[in-house]
């Protein structure tokens, strides 16, 4: 059971979509306000509105419209699925990389792991458009919460301190979207706030550096209005959500604005360590259906939450349990209905581990599999990966009796990252590498169960390597791989990139992805990225 009800109520759908007027638009996006509804105030005349429009925001990191799993989408002109917020980030991610391969003819899929895509493709529309609808959500949700609103409410003083919390969320919540868009798309589109118009306007578009500022500022203001690290309910974020999240913005601040900040995330990552989160002694156990209750959450930092029953939507983890089932996989041992038949890994991911290894993070399904891929169509080319699973600790599966739907929850951000973002930034020039060495080999004693797996020295090429063995499938590799300066050009090239069979080079400009041409057309202040 989570612990934060995400059932999506008529409040909370209506509210956040009432002023949806500036002009960042590209895929059509719903506006509830057109079904006549009470008022926004009549709304908020139940005190209880507060915190389920808050659960909404939420709810926006995991469901794709009011009546999941399909029917009536929060964006419209494209399968409702393919538009959920981390099966977006999960395709622009991880299948642009080593980590994933997908045989699926669905549109121009391919083309992220080929690295051909265009400013037409569907799905970078998909998830640009949801990354909008979520700024635009929180945006709605802070304007109907200011003391003018509140007073003239007559809110209570008890609610109104409530309210503060809940508004220092909304604004983490939002400057995890604005992250997004300057990771994927170099941060160069309108930035909205909710101090801006409701009525129909064309954002100015703003450069990476005032993205990274925006985002570096809100975070600073936002710290002590959150709760205390763990205090929260979970999935809640909290102060250490803020500051992992202000970590990866200076850790990767040389890729998206020119200037070294390695060091000046030592600070946030040492915060996070000295609260009490702790790793949990099953890697495996991270990426199952009770993973909100089984000791996994000591090592989350932030999750989304999934539940088979109250969280219906073919994106999230339940495309990541579905999707790559296939072959000869049991569909049983992971709690589900049936396999999609989709995702594989490459050769060049499946060699980050020794032959034979003990390590528990290698854990792929060969039985009627080849490890080369020839066919990137041929769901048998390419090992499957067996990471995420509707199965409890016991091997129960989850709630959804039909087998559809999943009760894993995402694991956005977890201690095992913190320790190896430690390890980097050491040996970029800040914290001791000692103790990055010493963070690393937790990590690796969990994965063999013992300190054989340890190692005496660390580089920069082992922690890259080691990020995938840890954190492979979670969202963080694309970023990884152009903070190394592998992802384009021909430093580093996997099966399939390039759209050749052994990998090729492709040119820098593809770093970052195109600003969706719907977007373009709609908004006459935005400037193409660079080569698209």
């Amino acid at each position: 059971m989570k612990k934060i009800s995400l059932t999506l109520t008529k409040i909370g759908i209506l509210v956040l979509a009432l002023s949806f007027g500036s002009c960042t638009d590209d895929l059509d996006q719903s506006n509830p306000q057109s079904i006549g509804s009470p008022s926004v105030d009549e709304l908020y005349s139940n005190p209880a509105a507060y915190k389920q429009t808050l659960a909404k925001l939420y709810a926006g990191l995991a469901t794709t419209g009011q009546n999941g799993p399909a029917g009536s989408p929060d964006i419209t002109g494209i399968d409702e699925g393919a538009s959920q917020y981390i099966r977006g980030l999960w395709l622009m991610n991880e299948l642009s990389t080593d980590e994933a391969i997908i045989g699926w003819n669905d549109n121009t899929i391919k083309d992220f792991h080929y690295q051909t895509w265009s400013a037409t493709d569907l799905f970078i529309n998909a998830t640009f458009s949801r990354l909008d609808f979520q700024v635009k959500s929180c945006n709605e949700f802070l304007r109907q919460t200011t003391d003018e609103k509140l007073n003239g409410r007559g809110v209570s003083e008890e609610l109104k301190a409530e309210i503060a919390t809940y508004r220092a969320e909304a604004r983490f919540l939002r400057a995890l979207s604005y992250w997004h868009f300057l990771d994927l798309f170099g941060g160069r589109v309108g930035l909205v706030t909710e101090n801006d118009p409701t009525s129909y306007f064309l954002p100015e578009q703003v450069t990476a550096t005032q993205m990274f500022d925006f985002i570096d500022q809100e975070l600073n203001e936002i710290n002590d209005l959150l709760k205390a690290p763990r205090s929260n309910e979970y999935p809640r974020a909290d102060r250490a959500a803020a500051w992992m999240l202000h970590a990866k913005l200076y850790m990767n601040a040389r890729v998206y604005i020119g200037t070294e900040k390695s060091a000046e995330a030592i600070p946030f990552l040492d915060q996070i360590i000295s609260s009490g989160y702790s790793l949990h002694n099953d890697y495996k156990q991270l990426f199952i259906a009770d993973n909100d209750r089984n000791g996994s959450q000591n090592e989350v930092i932030f999750a989304v939450a999934f539940d088979g029953l109250n969280t219906k939507t073919y994106g999230g983890t339940t495309f990541l349990v579905h999707a790559p089932v296939g072959g000869s996989m049991s569909a049983a041992e992971f709690g589900i209905n049936g396999g999609w038949g989709g995702i594989r890994t490459t050769s060049a991911f499946v060699n980050k581990f020794q032959t034979g290894t003990a390590d528990q993070r290698s854990n792929f399904h060969t039985d009627g599999q080849s490890l080369v891929i020839n066919d990137v169509g041929n769901f048998a080319d390419g090992y499957a990966v067996k990471k995420f699973k509707n199965v409890d600790i016991n091997g129960n599966p989850g709630s959804d009796a039909s087998g559809d739907f999943v009760d894993t929850d995402f694991p956005m951000f977890r201690l095992a990252d913190v320790y190896l973002m430690y390890a980097e930034c050491a040996l970029r020039g800040g914290g001791n590498v000692g103790t990055g060495l010493s963070y690393v080999n937790l990590l690796r004693q969990r994965a063999y169960g013992n300190a054989s797996g340890n190692v005496g020295s660390i580089d920069l090429q082992f922690i890259l390597d080691e990020r995938a063995r840890e954190l492979h499938w979670e969202g963080h590799r694309r970023t990884d791989l152009v903070r190394f300066g592998k992802f384009t050009g021909g430093s580093y090239v996997w099966p399939w990139k390039g759209n050749t069979l052994n990998g090729s080079p492709t040119p820098s400009y593809r770093n970052i992805y195109p600003i969706p041409s719907n977007a373009l057309a709609a908004n006459s202040k935005l400037i193409q990225n660079s080569g698209y």
